[in-house]
């Protein structure tokens, strides 16, 4: 009996994805919860398994086939050991790609981008019709990549940025796309799903936000010497090193709740205060930047924040992360500083209305007591919605965080 398997539920929101890596082919014999294939969607990568033991029938998709929730992926005889592979006619070709659109068209007016393309926005997913609605994008603007001319949220947010491009002025004149002169030295990757979010992300949080960027600096002093003291028993205890990011989460959480609008987000004409610490930790990993969800952390102690920590950068490096993982966030701290960056302006994570910049520890001469000293210096930086967050309550909540781990006393106390 041939069983088919099809793409699974992919999380809230999330309608498609793509066939990013078939792992059998058919006549493959496999057993019951192998992996088959790898889906791409917006924001993780998720494996789909056998549910039956048997041979594969054939593959209803290829490789970099878009697929809706619900859709064939491909049939599996049960029980078989090997079946023949059905005619290759059988399987359905790979959608093909949009055209790439000329670099004359992103300089056109507004009007002429409004007459190109078509979404059919009605039988779009609710997260593209609202987003539409939101911007007053036209069903016209967007071309569609789903299934029956449906948009995804990707194909309105790719509107938005063409539409934003249009009105602009351009600096210079774009010079017709053509043969590149050295193409026969350089390599062309198609952007991954993942990389074109995050792409789209970003400019929609330049493009929406007023956002600017406060900065600081902080002595690490105390913050090493505590660590160097502790770290060995901390990690027999917890089973976890003991890093920098807890003490930075537990300080960053002080400043939240002393000052509630670094935590809050803008829906619609609504400020939403959020009276919970959902705390979101970049990760970079090979596929591009994903910010994995530490979930009421202010409950935590530090051994569970650094634990949780470590279980979320392992999963995002293996590509395990579920869709929860990433859902929902307060506020963001990025660490630039492992990388060795000395200074940044990271760009904030929307719809959340500020993220924390570290950076790299460096020794510098400060005057401490009157006297020139050497100290082990982190420059922060915040990055925060203005529209939301006033130039004082930025500046506060950074003198917080800095206050804190200068004297992490403060943290265990509660101060």
């Amino acid at each position: 009996m041939a069983v088919e398997i099809k793409v699974p539920a992919l999380g809230e929101s999330v309608t498609e994805a793509t066939v990013s890596k078939w792992m059998v082919k058919a006549g493959d014999q496999v057993a019951i919860d192998q992996p088959l294939c790898e889906l791409e969607t917006d924001k993780v990568t998720v494996e789909v398994n056998a549910t039956v033991a048997g041979a594969i029938a054939d593959l209803a998709v290829e490789e970099g086939a878009t697929v809706q929730v619900g859709g064939l992926l491909c049939h599996i005889e049960a029980g078989a050991s090997g079946a023949a592979p059905k005619p290759a006619a059988a399987a359905v070709p790979p959608k093909p790609a949009a055209a790439a659109t000329p670099a004359a068209t992103l300089t056109a007016p507004a009007p002429v981008l409004a007459a190109v393309g078509g979404a059919n926005l009605a039988a779009s997913g609710p997260a593209a019709r609202k987003l539409a609605e939101e911007k007053g994008v036209a069903a016209s603007a967007i071309q569609p990549s789903g299934k029956d001319s449906r948009a995804t949220k990707s194909d309105v947010l790719a509107a938005l940025s063409s539409i934003g491009s249009a009105a602009a002025p351009a600096a210079k004149p774009v010079v017709p796309a053509g043969p590149r002169q050295r193409a026969d030295r350089e390599e062309r990757v198609k952007m991954t799903r993942l990389r074109r979010t995050i792409a789209n992300r970003l400019k929609e949080a330049q493009n929406t936000a007023a956002m600017l960027t406060t900065f600081n600096e902080v002595d690490m002093t105390n913050v090493m010497a505590l660590r160097e003291r502790t770290k060995d028993d901390f990690e027999k205890k917890h089973g976890a090193r003991l890093g920098f990011m807890s003490f930075f989460v537990k300080a960053c959480i002080a400043g939240l709740k002393e000052l509630p609008a670094v935590n809050a987000e803008i829906e619609g004409d609504d400020l939403v205060y959020k009276n919970y610490y959902d705390i979101g930790v970049a990760v970079g990993t090979p596929n591009g930047l994903v910010v994995p969800v530490l979930r009421d952390a202010d409950d935590l102690s530090f051994g569970g924040i650094e634990k949780g920590i470590g279980d979320l950068g392992r999963k995002a490096r293996d590509g395990k992360l579920a869709i929860a993982d990433l859902m929902g966030g307060t506020f963001t701290i990025s660490n630039g500083g492992v990388y060795g960056s000395l200074m940044s302006t990271p760009i904030l994570n929307p719809p959340q209305s500020a993220i924390l910049g570290m950076h790299k520890i460096q020794q510098r001469p400060m005057v401490v007591g009157g006297e020139i000293k050497v100290r082990p210096m982190m420059y922060l930086a915040l990055s925060y919605d203005h529209r939301i967050i006033d130039g004082r309550e930025a500046v506060l909540f950074l003198v917080k965080v800095k206050e804190c781990i200068e004297d992490p006393e403060r943290l265990l106390l509660g101060l």
